[in-house]
């Protein structure tokens, strides 16, 4: 089974105004509410892939009621610590020529509803997957992923970690099966800025020294690399086109990764499934349905072809 981790969720409220003007009255053409978190965007692209997964994390108020009824596929199951008292964030989306948006902070946690998450993932057993996905919440220790995978460290379970800087950097140690920097994020770890295909797989490598079994690289419109834990290397470029959509893109090539490797055990093919799954959130509204997926897999197969 998998499971995926969503320590601050969020519910997406995306607005699309004719005009934006500051300081005045604007109306909005269309607007419409999405589920909102990287590990819960990560069970959403399993679900489109068919694999079944438990989304857990924290909720509050009518807003994590809400989030629990329109999450529920029949491919993910909602499986919150509900929060005594805080709502679940709204995080405000303004479409337009230039996109921006507020995201708030969202609900503090207390030590003991950290304790019953813990309790919750006590159930993981050997073969189950985790995905501990997005920043942390307000009142959570920094530490508090690193104890997540010492808690489950006694089993065989594979785990991914989708986060950055301290936080990540200080659990490499637990040897995650999979991380995924962006370009931006491992150029602010090592603190100076990364560019070439020589300085990523450099720091790859240094990055796997450290404990990280499978290093994913996302690098945008580029296309992405991946260090695999053999030593292997693989890289393809991005697919030509125009990108709609670039939120959710990166939880989607962590989605792909581990249902490829879960169904297959092989990198290469793994691979090849995250690419298509992050291209297909890119090039879709929202993230990636299985037709889109299947559409974009085709294609980066033709290109290695």
């Amino acid at each position: 089974m998998f499971y995926t981790v969503t320590l601050n969720p969020a519910v997406d409220y995306i607005v699309r105004p004719t005009v934006l003007t500051l300081g005045q009255t604007c109306r909005s053409e269309t607007e419409e509410l999405r589920v909102g978190g990287k590990g819960i965007n990560v069970s959403l692209v399993l679900a489109a892939l068919g694999v079944p997964s438990v989304a857990t994390g924290f909720l509050a108020g009518f807003t994590g009621d809400w989030l629990t009824q329109n999450l529920q596929n029949g491919f993910v199951t909602p499986d919150f610590v509900r929060l005594p008292s805080g709502t679940t964030r709204i995080n405000v989306k303004i479409g337009g020529e230039k996109e921006t948006e507020i995201n708030a902070a969202g609900p503090a946690v207390q030590e003991a509803q950290l304790a019953l998450l813990l309790e919750k993932l006590d159930a993981l057993r050997d073969g189950d997957t985790l995905v501990l996905a997005g920043n942390l919440p307000k009142g959570c220790p920094p530490d508090f992923y690193k104890r997540v995978l010492q808690s489950v460290s006694g089993k065989h379970i594979r785990t991914a970690v989708d986060t950055s800087g301290a936080c990540l950097r200080g659990l490499l140690c637990l040897r995650p099966f999979l991380i995924k920097p962006n370009r931006q994020e491992l150029s602010e770890l090592f603190g100076t800025r990364i560019d070439s295909r020589q300085e990523i797989e450099k720091s790859a490598r240094q990055l796997q020294a450290e404990g990280a079994r499978n290093v994913l690289v996302s690098l945008g419109k580029d296309g992405s690399f991946l260090l695999d834990e053999t030593g292997q290397t693989h890289a393809l470029p991005g697919l030509k086109g125009s990108a709609e959509n670039t939120v959710g893109a990166g939880d989607s090539m962590v989605a792909g990764f581990l249902a490829g490797y879960e169904k297959t055990r092989d990198f290469a093919h793994a691979f090849l499934l995250s690419n298509a799954c992050g291209a297909a959130t890119a090039f879709s509204p929202w993230l990636a349905d299985n037709r889109k997926i299947e559409e974009c897999l085709a294609a980066f197969r033709k290109m290695r072809a």
